[in-house]
C-alpha cells in the first residue's frame, strides 16, 4: 500500500456534493486506516449540494478562495487559513463566493464513502 501522494499525479472526481474531489490518502489506495484526506475544489458561484455524513466527523481547511458555509443552523463567511469541524450527522453544504476556484483539504474519519452521504 501507498504511504505517499503526489497531488498533481491523482486524478480528480466528483464527489456525491457536487465537488471535485482528489484523494490524497484513502484506506481503499493508501496505507492510512481510520481517516481520509482529500483536496476539494468548488468552482467559481458554484454550491455543494447540502448533505450530511452519518459516520463520519469531518474537517475542511481552506487553502485558497472565499466561500459562506451553511452548518447545521449556523452560516458563515470562509477563507484562506479557516478551519471548519463538522460533526456526524450535521447538515452542511460550501457556497464559492469569489471569482476563483475555492480549493480546501477535507478530512474524514472514518473515511469517506458515498454511502456515508445523504443529499438533502
Amino acid at each position: 500500500m501507498t504511504t505517499k501522494t503526489n497531488l498533481p499525479e491523482i486524478k480528480p472526481y466528483p464527489s456525491k456534493d457536487g465537488s471535485l474531489i482528489r484523494e490524497l490518502m484513502h484506506p481503499n489506495q493508501h496505507s492510512v486506516q481510520q481517516q481520509s484526506l482529500a483536496e476539494a475544489i468548488v468552482p467559481a458561484g458554484a454550491t455543494t449540494a447540502l448533505h450530511r455524513h452519518r459516520e463520519s466527523e469531518e474537517i475542511y481547511h481552506i487553502l485558497s478562495g472565499s466561500g459562506h458555509m451553511s452548518l447545521g443552523d449556523d452560516a458563515f463567511n470562509v477563507g484562506p487559513g479557516d478551519s471548519v469541524c463538522i460533526p456526524p450527522g450535521t447538515a452542511h453544504c460550501l457556497r464559492n463566493t469569489g471569482t476563483q476556484e475555492l480549493r480546501l483539504l477535507c478530512c474524514c474519519a472514518p473515511a469517506y464513502s458515498h454511502n456515508d452521504t445523504e443529499i438533502l
